[in-house]
């Protein structure tokens, strides 16, 4: 198993999203820095800081230089970031020191490198937008499609009473609606400039700090902080929080898939579902498991970004490297999931005829509830209770249905009609109908 399994050859199909990966590759993030690094050119040359045909020229160069990620290897090792490696090897590469000597003017490392993931978490934040959206989309169909289809709700793994399966795609929908609106709350606070330089102080800058922040955030297409954020790692720990939120929601969906595909429940397949390599008979839930494994790596990874939220005075290296060590690969498994789910709800399938079985199972004895307060409309509820607690008792140690059982004690009620039907679902497709209007509006 290789250290890094969605960058593996082998299972970055099961585990990996090329989309989110490729803006945390390493060719990803040298264009980044090296965008951020012309377009702060350009915009001290328009303010004077530095001569007008080195801020043309660099940031002509940083659009057209090509840099091999290795050749900077040795100098990150040794600097920890890599930064300085890139603007020697750009001016280099340029082959213009009097113009390559204004490169970086006043930045500090930590400046482009946050400034530089911004610019990739905005591709990244649209991108999981959309994904969101038509997930969001597709359960939405599924449960207005299945909104009167009734099945066992289960309490403790044990059948409750009625409930349809519509709603509990409902219940898979909502919150991810909800994770869709805090994902745009989120956005102004990561997609950020950084320029402030050194320690924080924009010192070097000179007294057009704030236009130079101000031109770069507009150049950038990002937000100008107004400040200095070099240790204020609350947006990157409410990402991981968000991350850690969505993919549990989506670990839900798939541990409810795979409780309702086991051999003995069987309620919903999934086309296409995995196979085994000696047993042919068996159809695996892969999908749902991977989707409640990247769950559990994402809520646990989480914690390690929000541990560097601890970021010691004006810049923390530990703390700065534990994110660059969690969240690309937070990243690449929120990614996964979301992906992953929409495929999974175009391939699931409920089949009505087995949830009705599940209705039946143990002699009828789900609709305990509904008898209870059925009985009750014309006795004490507490002698109802009783009285339908020893009915089931009964039910189930001689097999015969619970409402055989009812009619023999209680004459004169349909009681076979009275506790099946639409009635016996409450609001449940009410609620399935209700989430599919949202996901339509939405």
């Amino acid at each position: 198993m290789p250290a890094a399994p969605a960058d593996s050859a082998l299972y970055r199909d099961l585990f990996g999203d090329a989309e989110t990966a490729a803006l945390f590759s390493d060719s990803a993030e040298l264009r980044a820095m090296l965008i951020v690094e012309g377009a702060l050119a350009k915009v001290q040359g328009g303010l004077g800081l530095i001569p007008a045909d080195a801020a043309a020229f660099l940031h002509r160069a940083s659009l057209e230089v090509q840099l091999d990620p290795a050749a900077l290897a040795a100098e990150t090792a040794r600097n920890g970031v890599p930064v300085p490696a890139l603007v020697a090897a750009f001016r280099k590469v340029a082959e213009a020191p009097d113009m390559t000597r204004w490169v970086h003017w006043g930045a500090t490392s930590q400046d482009i490198m946050d400034t530089a993931l911004a610019l990739r978490l905005k591709r990244l934040l649209a991108l999981w937008d959309a994904r969101l959206g038509a997930l969001v989309g597709a359960l939405g169909r599924l449960a207005e499609d299945e909104a009167d289809t009734a099945m066992a709700g289960r309490t403790y793994g044990q059948a409750a009473v009625p409930t349809s399966f519509g709603a509990l795609v409902a219940g898979w929908g909502r919150p991810l609606m909800r994770h869709r609106a805090r994902l745009a709350a989120l956005a102004p606070g990561l997609l950020q400039v950084s320029l402030s330089g050194a320690a924080g102080t924009s010192v070097a800058l000179g007294p057009q700090a704030a236009a130079v922040r101000a031109g770069l955030a507009s150049a950038l297409g990002l937000k100008d902080p107004g400040a200095s954020w070099h240790a204020e790692r609350d947006g990157f720990g409410a990402l991981a929080g968000w991350m850690a939120g969505v993919t549990a929601s989506l670990g839900k969906l798939g541990e409810d898939v795979i409780t309702l595909t086991q051999t003995g429940i069987a309620e919903v397949t999934i086309s296409g579902a995995g196979g085994s390599s000696t047993m042919p008979q068996k159809q695996n839930p892969v999908g749902p498991s991977v989707l409640v494994a990247l769950a559990r790596q994402t809520g646990a990874l989480a914690s390690v970004v929000q541990g560097a939220g601890v970021h010691r005075l004006q810049r923390d290296g530990a703390a700065w490297f534990s994110e660059w060590l969690t969240l690309p690969q937070m990243c690449v498994s929120t990614g996964r999931a979301l992906a992953l789910a929409s495929d999974l709800t175009a391939r699931l399938r409920p089949d009505p005829a087995a949830m009705a079985r599940g209705l039946d199972e143990g002699q009828g004895t789900l609709m305990a509830e509904a008898l209870t307060f059925a009985l009750a409309e014309h006795l004490p509820r507490p002698e109802a209770a009783a009285h339908v607690a020893a009915l089931c008792r009964e039910a189930l140690a001689s097999g015969t249905p619970l409402v055989t059982l009812a009619a023999r004690d209680y004459p004169g009620t349909d009681w076979a009609a009275r506790l099946s039907g639409p009635g016996t679902l409450g609001d449940a497709p009410a609620e399935a109908r209700a989430f599919a209007r949202a996901a339509r509006g939405g």
